[in-house]
């Protein structure tokens, strides 16, 4: 029973593993972003609040965040992370994220999905711009509301630094990821920029969007542009 305990467990790592390690490059995954974006953006009744998009400081967008475990939970994904601009018209360039988080428990299968992010004030945007920080910890965040909400869900979820959504199988809605840890990823910088760049001097209009974010700019440009 012990060596098919150990068996399992090892397992799970190596699924976890997998998940952790398989990656699609940049490139592809910021075409990836601008299309989640643009189909959940597509369903004004079912999609985020067209008003809180407009006051958003920032926008993340993970696309294929991956969960999924025998023994053990976990979860991870690469993503990217813009912010207005300084006039506060248009967005900035991207700058590259990943997202991690575990729990322990009883989880079978493994799920993908697309998770947004906003950040609804400068305390928030300067929190997202650090090496590391944690959701639920270092910032407050909140499952955001979806479609046409009151006013009462839009000023609750306003009392929020950072408000999230996921997207699987069809079905978008809010969704707390408390306990994720948010942190910059220099490889993908690299890639993206050919050069080391953090998000900070990115988002602050320290380089130009590459060719391959203008789907992305775009989309983000058509559905909130403070024009």
């Amino acid at each position: 029973m012990k060596l098919r305990s150990l068996t399992a467990l090892s397992t799970a790592l190596l699924f976890c593993s997998g998940l952790v390690f398989a990656a699609n490059d940049a490139s592809t995954r910021l075409g990836a972003a601008a299309t989640a974006f643009k189909e959940v953006m597509g369903i004004p009744d079912k999609s985020i609040p067209q008003d809180l998009l407009n006051k958003a400081y920032c926008i993340v967008i993970v696309p294929d965040l991956k969960k999924g475990a025998f023994v053990i939970g976990a979860k991870y994904g690469k993503g990217f992370v813009s912010c207005r601009n300084k006039d506060g018209v248009g967005w900035s360039a991207p700058g590259s994220i990943r997202v991690e988080g575990g729990s322990f428990g009883l989880q079978i299968g493994a799920t993908e999905t697309d998770v947004f992010m906003l950040v609804m004030n400068a305390r928030g945007m300067e929190r997202l711009l650090s090496t590391k920080f944690t959701l639920g910890g270092d910032a407050t965040a909140a499952a955001g509301p979806v479609g046409r909400s009151t006013q009462a869900e839009t000023d609750a979820a306003m009392t929020a630094e950072i408000l999230t959504w996921s997207r699987a199988r069809g079905l978008f809605a809010g969704i707390s990821l408390s306990g994720a840890t948010l942190r910059e990823d220099a490889e993908w910088n690299m890639e993206l920029y050919g050069k080391p760049i953090t998000n900070r001097l990115i988002v602050s209009g320290g380089a130009p969007a590459p060719a391959s974010a203008s789907a992305l700019m775009t989309e983000l440009n058509r559905f909130s542009s403070r024009k």
